[in-house]
């Protein structure tokens, strides 16, 4: 085959491919820096010490993270056979997602933009 084929290049882009588990949560209704204040929090932690401290932060995207880490935690059992003993988070981040245009009418028939911002966020386990 040549060396270019399709096959091979898909051959080799698979065999790259990060086998640790992960979740992620797309088009999240916060802003990557709200989201970015709780991952950095969370991150190189283990996981039941991650999970207590969204438990008790005050902040609205901890309880979205935390039902992402829960979900990250069971792909790791169930997915990899993982224990979740060993679980740590290796890498955790936050990408910009499409931003919703809206408009405020304000004094003398003057508009107002209000962007509400999106984000995808990713959550990725390790062993220790």
């Amino acid at each position: 085959m040549a060396k270019g084929h399709r096959s091979q290049i898909k051959r080799e882009r698979n065999a790259q491919k990060d086998t640790r588990p992960s979740a992620k949560l797309s088009y999240a209704r916060v802003s990557v820096t709200k989201a970015c204040f709780v991952l950095d929090a969370i991150r190189g932690k283990d996981v039941e010490t991650a999970l207590g401290i969204l438990e008790y932060n005050p902040r609205y995207a901890s309880r979205l993270i935390g039902k992402l880490l829960n979900s990250a935690i069971a792909n790791a059992e169930n997915n990899n056979g993982m224990s979740r003993d060993n679980l740590y988070i290796a890498e955790c981040y936050a990408n910009k997602g499409p931003t919703m245009k809206r408009i405020r009418a304000r004094a003398q028939g003057r508009a107002y933009r209000i962007e509400k911002r999106q984000s995808h966020i990713t959550i990725v386990l390790d062993e220790k």
